[in-house]
């Protein structure tokens, strides 16, 4: 209730008016230690029968006030009657009866969950594996499925709208308060308050000797206060309104409950709109005084105030008082360790047994040690439920599996991550984004609940990636030399697509006359990578004036190129290859064999012609040729072929067995020689007496030689006429 008159509503009572009719509750003492009415049933006698003309109902609230003063503080007119009319004969569960706080009287025999053996065995699933196997996808979900776990429900609304559930007001609805009527006469339609109720309207015996209909709201839950558990799992969100100049948003969660915060301002995710939070709050509340849970989703700015993106509210008190149990969904098993381990306080045979008592059903009867059961007068059996069961080593005992069963099969709320909308006070009826969550309610009165979900999201691992050049074959001669001679200066580049700070190339291979070349090369990558998702995580600023780095999700690959070096002008691009490391290509064993076919075959797969790739993460280490290729008019030919090793370590193997880049120490694991190049593979500027034995000597031999033949002649002729006599003339 908000204020009126600019003082709080502290001792209200109800009345309720139809048809000049009026009834009025017991005052509430003190509505903010409890706000629940201590007399809570009213009965009015209302005329006529007809719906038609059956006068509204005025729910009015007024406080009760210093010096005798009782102003109307909220009020409310409810015009049909007809979705609370019942037969009152029929015998019902009232969902207020059904509740978790009837459960009290099973405190003493309530689970406990430590005492339940837990298996240590190393899961190779994570609860991520159970979400993403849920909404299927495969790909994330690895082998959780093939082992035979429980999924849950993932629902594209909020839990109180979806129809079988009856908006969770099956205990009581909620009805808006408005204040009236303003000083000027007209209505005010601000809403000043909530009030919660239910009604039951049924006809009355024309004949007064015919004895009335049974009371409706015989057995009511107590009205103090309860002292719950709350963990509140945010999964994820999706398209956030952006926030930033730069169209995204940097989001966190807040959330508040009664005068409990928690403000999770120190995990936000930069630049980001579709965030995956992975987190869980636990917090402490009293119902009905924390009723409203918020949750909401904040913009991170470091200079000025942080914005709300959105906010949803979830009523507490309704999905804790709802017959349909949606305080804590219903797995589909029943396990007592694993990532599935059973979490309410108590156990299904303990809340079938409640179920059947609250419907004014015979004890659930059990035979054949807990895997046959006879409730509401059918049979059921363990077999029935589990024939296509795989069953593993977490799952409980037989009759505790079949009682959950049983529950699922009685229309309560299954477990769940629903989907709800954020909303903004600026923009209430536009979606400011969706927050993927849910809510657990657990009253502490009966005990400790079972252990919470871990839903941190997956971490990666380091990995590196080897990569050992060690020949070419086949590559392109793109360069004419001097003398003609076709020939390519050859080294090799490459990186992992996200990562193309790190590229790495070879030394040169010069004066490749055959495309030839010889490397003896290591690349090391180091990445971070999802072993779950199969995708290497990516953490950098997309511009150089970016405060956070921001996060991508890429395939693990590798990109080689060979290229031409040229000292005075560009160097020439001779043809690249691109490898999945998910689905490596399987190599040649010699250069003969590997061709541009390999490539095209991999992305050609039939029933009867399944992929040979393999994981280079299960095979750990492969070595071979594969084709590099080149686009020419339009149509891909081979540029190349390249001889390499490929291995992926983890970081623990890059300690126990190191190795360094290039044939830098250490310099093992292999160990890497100097290659064996042919006496031809030099560069010409920094070797003249190479340059002249094997460029212009071999070039241009027979001119030197003819060219020294003919100076020796020449000199031979010029010595021997000078070394003619001279006869001389003698004149007398």
């Amino acid at each position: 209730m908000k204020t009126y008159q600019l003082a709080a509503v502290s001792s209200p009572s109800l009345v309720v008016e139809c048809g000049g009719q009026r009834v009025e509750t017991a005052v509430i003492k003190n509505m903010k230690k409890s706000p629940n009415f201590p007399g809570s049933v009213l009965f009015i006698k209302l005329l006529p029968k007809d719906e038609m003309y059956t006068p509204p109902i005025v729910v009015k609230v007024i406080d009760h006030r210093p010096f005798g003063r009782k102003p109307v503080v909220g009020q409310c007119t409810i015009t049909s009657l007809e979705e609370f009319r019942c037969d009152p004969y029929v015998v019902t569960s009232e969902g207020a009866r059904a509740s978790k706080s009837e459960f009290q009287f099973l405190k003493s025999t309530s689970y406990n969950h430590a005492t339940q053996p837990h298996f240590q065995e190393k899961e190779t699933v994570d609860w991520w594996s159970k979400f993403y196997a849920s909404v299927g996808d495969q790909e994330k979900c690895g082998p959780y499925t093939r082992k035979g776990y429980d999924t849950l429900k993932v629902y594209d609304r909020e839990l109180e709208n979806i129809d079988d559930f009856k908006g969770l007001t099956d205990f009581c609805n909620t009805f808006k308060l408005q204040r009236g009527k303003n000083e000027n006469g007209d209505e005010d339609p601000t809403v000043v308050g909530e009030f919660k109720g239910a009604f039951k309207v049924y006809p009355l015996p024309d004949d007064p000797s015919i004895a009335a209909p049974p009371r409706q709201f015989r057995e009511l839950p107590e009205s103090g206060p309860q002292e719950c558990l709350v963990r509140i799992y945010v999964v994820r969100a999706i398209d956030l309104q952006p926030k930033d100049n730069n169209g995204r948003c940097d989001p966190y969660i807040k959330i508040s409950v009664g005068r409990n915060t928690v403000d999770d301002r120190d995990n936000y995710l930069p630049n980001i709109l579709n965030p995956v939070f992975g987190r869980m709050f636990e917090m402490t509340c009293f119902l009905p005084q924390d009723k409203d849970l918020k949750i909401a989703v904040y913009d991170y700015d470091l200079l000025t105030r942080d914005e709300k993106v959105g906010e949803t509210v979830i009523d507490l008190e309704n999905r804790f008082m709802s017959r349909y149990n949606s305080y804590c969904g219903l797995p589909q098993t029943y396990c007592i360790s694993g990532i599935n381990q059973w979490r309410d306080q108590l156990k299904p045979s303990q809340i079938l047994e409640n179920l059947a008592r609250l419907k004014g059903l015979s004890k659930p009867r059990t035979e054949d040690n807990g895997t046959s059961l006879t409730f509401n007068g059918k049979d059921y059996t363990l077999a029935q439920f589990e024939s296509n069961t795989e069953i593993h080593q977490h799952l409980g005992p037989p009759l505790e599996r079949l009682c959950l069963h049983v529950l699922r099969t009685q229309g309560l709320v299954p477990e769940h991550v629903e989907t709800r909308t954020l909303y903004s006070s600026f923009q209430p009826n536009l979606s400011q984004g969706k927050l993927q969550m849910w809510v657990d309610v657990f009253p502490k009165s009966i005990g400790l609940p079972g252990p919470p979900f871990d839903i941190t999201p997956r971490k990666p691992k380091k990995f590196f990636l080897r990569a050992v050049i060690w020949n070419t074959t086949d590559v392109t001669l793109d360069e004419t030399s001097i003398t003609g001679e076709n020939m390519s200066d050859i080294y090799v580049k490459g990186w992992m697509p996200g990562m193309e700070e790190d590229k790495q190339k070879t030394d040169v291979h010069y004066r490749s006359l055959d495309g030839d070349g010889n490397f003896n090369w290591r690349f090391v990558f180091g990445f971070d990578y999802l072993p779950a998702e199969q995708l290497c995580l990516v953490s950098k600023k997309e511009h150089f004036w970016s405060l956070d780095n921001t996060e991508f999700r890429i395939p693990p690959k590798m990109l080689l190129q060979i290229w031409d070096n040229d000292k005075f002008s560009l160097d020439d691009y001779l043809g690249t290859l691109e490898l999945d490391l998910r689905k490596l290509v399987p190599p040649a064993k010699t250069p003969e064999k590997c061709s541009l076919n390999m490539m095209d075959n991999l992305e050609i797969v039939t029933p009867d012609k399944p992929t040979t790739a393999k994981s280079l993460f299960a095979q750990q280490s492969v070595r071979g040729w594969w084709p590099c290729s080149i686009e020419q008019d339009g149509k891909r030919v081979l540029g190349g072929k390249v001889e390499m090793t490929l291995e992926i370590v983890s970081e623990a193997e890059a300690d126990e067995r190191p190795a360094g880049k290039g044939r830098d120490e250490p310099n093992m694991n292999p160990k890497l020689d100097f290659p064996n190049r042919p006496e031809t593979s030099f560069f010409w500027f920094t070797n003249p007496c190479k340059t002249m034995k094997f460029i212009v000597w071999r070039r241009f031999k027979w001119v030197f030689l003819g060219l020294i033949i003919l100076i020796i002649v020449v000199l031979f002729i010029a010595i021997l006429l000078y070394s003619l006599p001279v006869r001389a003339n003698y004149i007398t």
